[in-house]
C-alpha cells in the first residue's frame, strides 16, 4: 500500500464544493444528507479556499457556541489546507497527515480540486490487501495439503 499512488486511491467521490458565503448550517445539512466529513470551500471555480470537516463543525462552532445559521464557512474553515497530488505516494499522504494533524486531504493539482482522500480510504485500502493476503495463505494451504 505505501507505494501505491493517490490516483490509484481516489474512486467515485461525492465532492461537495460550496462557497466561502454558505452558512455552517447549510453546509452540515448537505454533509449529513450525502454522507460525507468534508466540505471543499472553493471561489465557484474549484479552485481550494479551504476545507470544512466534522472536527471543524465540533471544534470550532459547536464548543466556542457560534450560531450555525449565521456563521459562514469562511470564518470557521482551514483557510489553504495542505493538499497532496494525484502523482504523490499514499506513505507520503500518511505523513503529511500525520505531521498536520488532519483526517481529510484534499487532492489537488495547481489548486483545482480533484477529490479528497481520508484515513478512512487507507483504511480500506489496507483491508483489502489484507484480504488477498489471506485468501492467498488459504489457497497456500489447500495446496501444500
Amino acid at each position: 500500500m505505501p507505494h501505491r499512488l493517490i490516483q490509484d486511491v481516489l474512486r467515485n467521490q461525492r465532492l461537495l464544493h460550496l462557497e466561502p458565503a454558505v452558512s455552517v448550517r447549510e453546509a452540515a445539512r448537505e454533509m449529513s444528507v450525502r454522507h460525507i466529513a468534508a466540505v471543499l470551500v472553493t471561489d465557484g471555480e474549484d479552485h481550494l479556499d479551504g476545507i470544512f470537516t466534522e472536527r471543524d463543525l465540533l471544534d470550532r462552532v459547536v464548543v466556542p457556541g457560534l450560531n450555525p445559521d449565521d456563521t459562514p464557512l469562511s470564518k470557521v474553515m482551514t483557510a489553504k489546507p495542505a493538499t497532496v497530488s494525484p502523482g504523490q505516494t499514499v506513505r507520503e499522504a500518511l505523513q503529511l497527515m500525520d505531521a498536520k494533524g488532519v483526517r481529510h486531504l484534499p487532492v489537488a493539482v495547481d489548486g483545482r480540486v480533484l477529490g479528497v482522500v481520508s484515513m478512512r480510504d487507507f483504511v480500506a485500502d489496507e483491508v483489502a490487501v489484507l484480504d488477498q493476503l489471506h485468501e492467498l495463505e488459504t489457497q497456500y494451504a489447500e495446496h501444500m495439503r
